[in-house]
């Protein structure tokens, strides 16, 4: 290797989290396809991961085991801060990357923006949800307020500034939906390789 050329990044990781509440496996692959295996978080939660793979073009196998038959928030909250671990660990030393997205995404009637910077410092903002949206119960076992505490826990592990404005919409299932796959398509514009980008993408030469 010439002395001027430096390491590839890493773009995979594989790591687990086990507490009284739930056990958690993650393996992503932040250089993938968009494919996922995902059990059993919660079919819908399921559901809104796997979108999130395939929006991202990251690959995602997530196995979880927790106490649901009591709530599922804690299992719901695990996955996001393994998957948050995983995704930070993956991206390295983001040389190379692009590191800003910035996404606006329909579903119907409902319009999203996110915009991430992967800039190692975790900052979360969320703002313009409907009335009512936190305690919509969708798919039977997910709560609309879980959608906030899920893309914060994510963004805080991520060491990920993320911005997530909820343009419009009505119907619970939709607005969900719509901002995992803003911040998808963010994502996915933020870890892509730029040719360009000669080592960190910073005026500081480190992130």
């Amino acid at each position: 290797m010439p002395p001027s050329a430096a390491p590839a990044a890493p773009r995979i990781a594989h790591l687990t989290r086990s507490t009284d509440e739930s056990t958690v496996e993650v393996e992503l692959d932040r250089g993938g396809r968009g494919d996922s295996r995902i059990s059993p978080g919660g079919r819908f939660y399921d559901h809104m991961l796997a979108s999130l793979a395939k929006h991202s073009l990251i690959d995602l196998h997530i196995e979880a085991t927790g106490d649901v038959d009591v709530d599922a928030h804690h299992t719901v909250e695990d996955v996001a801060i393994v998957l948050g671990d995983a995704f930070r660990e993956a991206v390295g030393d983001k040389r190379g990357i692009s590191r800003f997205g910035d996404a606006t995404v329909p579903l119907d009637e409902a319009l999203v923006q996110a915009v991430v910077d992967v800039a190692g410092r975790p900052y979360f903002v969320h703002e313009g949800e409907p009335e009512g949206q936190a305690y919509a119960l969708i798919g039977g076992n997910f709560a609309g307020s879980l959608t906030r505490h899920v893309l914060e826990t994510f963004a805080q592990h991520a060491g990920i500034a993320l911005h997530v404005r909820v343009l419009s919409g009505r119907d619970p299932h939709h607005l969900v939906e719509a901002q995992f796959k803003a911040v998808a398509r963010a994502l996915r514009a933020a870890v892509a390789l730029d040719p360009r980008v000669k080592g960190i993408p910073s005026a500081k030469g480190s992130l």
